[in-house]
């Protein structure tokens, strides 16, 4: 009976063995959805829209094939539209739950040097507005998961014609739950089977009947082999039977285990039964932006891989000391110091360059959520042990780089309400009526207060406790007063004076209706002559003779620093003051008295 056993559970073995087997092969059918798209003019640009790389669940793989260098990147819909505006491009579309591909011509004209109308070959690779771009040579494989909003770019250099054979492939869920448990079922029933032919061959030899006794046989003796020589034989002998039999049943109890240990090992999480619900978030505190309010300018990744490029290429303009090539990356007052710098150093051996710009790491982002331009984040830059370095930068339009305009290193360590960087925050106009001060007449209060200390009409609105910069101006101020008087007071004068920078101010808001504000301050150090037969001369001040190209004057010199600041304002409801947050401060011209 254990034979018959043993052999019906071979044979369930089998079947449940090879049904296994089927579902993950055979029965299976395919695992991924695959869609071509043939681009039949030849055109230098294609954006594959979102809505084609979602329409199937799961993560998309973008194929594209061409000859040469393949680009591809993915961004914001409208930020891609808005950078092709002035481009023809091939637009990938959904049409009725179809694929469908149309030419679009360019919106903007571009005039080439001739003043006809004239596409722009522009590269797109390294622009500000991808969240990640891609490049490879003739093969192009690339795979995606897009949220709603986002679509492809997909180009050559934008010269040559982009790829035309498009493919987007998305993977089928054929998930085989009962492959892994009629796998290892059908083991342990072969290993079942091993067991009961092995019991059934032992309980056949353990029931043979009675044998026929024999005649008696004489009692033997011991035979001794050695030969009266000295020879010695040497005697071999079979093994036993039930040595025969034991080493059989092991080698019939290896193949099974060796198949259970194969089909247990061949069994990937989906040839399983999910018996378990799927796991619940936890609910985390979370910002929720107003319903009118737009995207953010920039992502985390975007905004750290922007400050990388940018310090890369003041480091490079740095190194060759270039105006020119410093402006790609800066503007404003960042810019305006830098071009000083340039100058003496040219001029000046020994003048140190400026402070490098910080490349990371990124400790907080406040993108602008706004979807035209310009449009500007603030980042702030830096660790504990190298220093925080805060900054605005800006892009002016789609085609062009973010610049940074606004540079200081962080002097507070407050914590201030900021909007998360996947929220981020409007922009505050000039005249903004709800703060404490409006951003455009923040310089020139705060260059009062420069002036006049305590004694200024808008003392009260700022910190002092927190303001290391406006104690730093005052002792400078009387230090360097105490050293001309020494030698100079009988026949010259020193006077101070700061005024609002030309610079238009930033301002981005805050989640209590408060705003941070970047402005500019000039501190103006004029040195003349107070009687006519006096002379200023500038023998020991290679500076300000560089800067001004002279080495005396009868009228007297006008030396300017540039002091870029960067201010919490709070509500005006509200009962905190100004405080300031950061500053960098640098010499930016010297001029002859006219």
């Amino acid at each position: 009976m254990r034979f018959v056993w043993a052999v019906a559970a071979f044979v369930l073995a089998a079947l449940m063995i090879g049904a296994g087997i089927a579902q993950r092969t055979v029965f299976q059918g395919p695992t991924s959805h695959s869609e071509a798209i043939a681009i039949e003019e030849d055109v230098p640009y294609v954006l594959l829209d979102g809505e084609v790389l979602r329409s199937n669940a799961g993560s998309q793989t973008l194929r594209a094939q061409g000859e040469g260098e393949i680009f591809a990147a993915y961004g914001r819909t409208a930020d891609i539209e808005a950078w092709l505006t002035d481009s023809e491009y091939a637009h990938v579309a959904l049409d009725d739950g179809s694929v469908a591909t149309e030419l679009v011509e360019p919106e903007v004209a571009a005039a080439d040097a001739e003043g006809t109308d004239a596409a722009p070959a522009r590269n797109p690779a390294g622009s500000d507005l991808w969240l990640d771009e891609f490049v490879q040579e003739d093969l192009l494989i690339q795979t995606l998961q897009l949220p709603e909003g986002m679509s492809v770019l997909v180009a050559a250099d934008g010269v040559s014609p982009a790829p035309t054979e498009l493919t987007v492939t998305w993977p089928l869920v054929n998930s085989t739950p009962w492959a892994g448990p009629l796998l290892v079922g059908g083991g342990i029933l072969m290993a079942i089977g091993v067991v009961l032919y092995i019991l059934g061959i032992r309980n056949v030899r353990r029931s043979r009947g009675p044998r026929r006794k024999g005649l008696p046989m004489p009692v033997t003796e011991p035979i001794d082999l050695a030969t009266e020589e000295g020879a010695k034989g040497v005697v071999s002998s079979s093994p036993t039977r039930r040595a025969l039999s034991g080493k059989r049943r092991s080698l019939i109890a290896i193949p099974a285990v060796a198949v259970t240990a194969l089909l247990f090992t061949g069994c990937s999480a989906d040839a399983w039964p999910q018996f378990g619900g799927s796991p619940t978030p936890t609910p985390t505190a979370t910002v929720i932006a107003p319903e009118s309010q737009q995207a953010p300018a920039v992502t985390e990744a975007q905004a750290e891989r922007i400050v990388q490029r940018v310090a890369d290429q003041v480091a490079a303009a740095d190194e060759a000391n270039d105006a020119a090539a410093a402006a790609l990356r800066l503007s404003g007052p960042a810019l305006a110091e830098r071009e000083t710098n340039y100058k003496l150093r040219a001029a000046i051996p020994e003048e140190e360059p400026l402070p490098a710009i910080p490349a990371g790491p990124l400790s907080i982002l406040l993108p602008q959520a706004y979807d035209g331009w310009p449009r500007t984040f603030m980042a702030v830059v830096g660790d504990e042990e190298t220093g925080n370095t805060i900054m605005f930068l800006t892009q002016e339009d789609p085609w062009a780089a973010y610049k940074l305009s606004y540079i200081g290193g962080l002097d507070s360590t407050a914590e201030l309400p900021l909007a998360p960087a996947y929220v981020g925050a409007t922009q505050v106009s000039p005249d903004n009526a709800f703060l404490t001060i409006a951003p455009e007449d923040l310089a020139s209060a705060y260059a009062d207060v420069l002036n006049n200390g305590d004694a200024s009409a808008y003392a009260d609105l700022f910190d002092e406790a927190a303001d290391q910069f406006r104690i730093g101006v005052a002792n400078d101020r009387a230090g360097r007063l105490a050293a001309f008087n020494e030698t100079g007071a009988q026949t010259g004068s020193l006077t101070f004076e700061s005024v609002a920078g030309a610079q238009a101010p930033v301002a981005l808001a805050t989640l209590e209706n408060g705003a941070i504000v970047a402005v500019t301050v000039d501190e103006n150090e004029t040195v003349k002559p107070t009687n006519e037969e006096a002379v200023i001369k500038l023998d020991s001040n290679p500076t300000v003779s560089t800067l001004s190209g002279a080495t005396q004057s009868a009228t007297g010199f006008t030396t300017t620093f540039g002091d870029q600041l960067f201010f919490y304002v709070p509500a005006k409801a509200s009962s905190e003051r100004i405080q300031l947050l950061g500053y960098t401060s640098n010499i930016l011209d010297a001029k002859v008295i006219p």
